[in-house]
């Protein structure tokens, strides 16, 4: 059973939907659950509509409510909780699923793809890079994960602006104060707000005073992306890396 849209979407890439009694309440976000059961998540999952569907394993993710965890091991079955920091980690979590689920080789296919596709992201942005503005010359970006408390957005997120062709200017994974992000001066500002799909919130960031010289608000270079593409430690951070590579373009675009 997956508890997560990171396992559930690693798991349909390598083959393994058949396996999968049910999913976690989030997981329609990542890829295509059809009418398997939803039984909430790593903070709020019933014990007893898991135990009637009988999983052998329960696969959830960092954070999770201790409480909920300790109900779920409760049924029977082992649990395992993934908590990847960065692209390395997400690779070896694939393959881990692989393992657990023996397709190993199937796994393995799914995290070359993704190193592969990541490195070509990171090539076209290179050879493009020289014609959008001066040699050595990197957009900074700041990318968001939550509003109140303002923090930023996970570690590998870091990873993938700087193949997308930016530089990360305030620490990732972390709270973070308006005054932190004013002195960092970022030309680039995304906003992926974890559980709201597209919804941050733009209008929040651009009238923000403490941000009014900031050069991404200064010349309008605030842009949503869709969260579940750059907060799922899976291989749908490729499109998340594409859209950032989009966003990080504009900043050497005349407005």
């Amino acid at each position: 059973m997956s508890l997560a849209p990171s396992v559930t979407s690693i798991l349909w890439a390598m083959g393994a939907r058949r396996d999968v009694v049910g999913v976690s309440k989030w997981c329609a976000e990542v890829a295509r659950v059809g009418r398997l059961p939803r039984v909430g998540d790593c903070w709020a999952a019933e014990p007893e509509p898991v135990a009637r569907l009988r999983p052998t394993m329960l696969i959830g993710s960092v954070p999770f409510q201790p409480e909920t965890m300790a109900q779920l091991l409760a049924i029977g079955a082992p649990l395992v909780a993934m908590n990847p920091r960065s692209l390395h980690d997400i690779y070896q979590d694939i393959e881990l699923l692989g393992r657990i689920t023996g397709r190993l080789e199937a796994a393995r296919r799914v995290a070359e793809k993704m190193r592969h596709d990541l490195e070509q992201i990171s090539v076209r942005t290179r050879m493009g890079a020289g014609r959008a503005r001066p040699p050595g010359v990197r957009p900074r970006a700041y990318c968001e994960a939550w509003p109140n408390p303002r923090i930023s957005s996970p570690p590998w997120v870091a990873e993938l602006v700087d193949l997308a062709g930016g530089v990360p200017c305030v620490p990732a994974g972390q709270r973070v104060r308006d005054e932190d992000v004013a002195a960092a001066m970022p030309d680039v500002i995304v906003l992926a707000w974890t559980a709201t799909g597209g919804k941050s919130e733009p209008r929040r960031t651009l009238e923000n005073r403490a941000w009014s010289d900031v050069p991404a608000v200064r010349n309008g270079r605030v842009f949503v992306i869709r969260d579940e593409l750059l907060n799922t430690p899976a291989p749908i951070l490729v499109r998340g890396a594409r859209a950032l590579a989009r966003a990080i373009r504009s900043a050497g675009k005349p407005r």
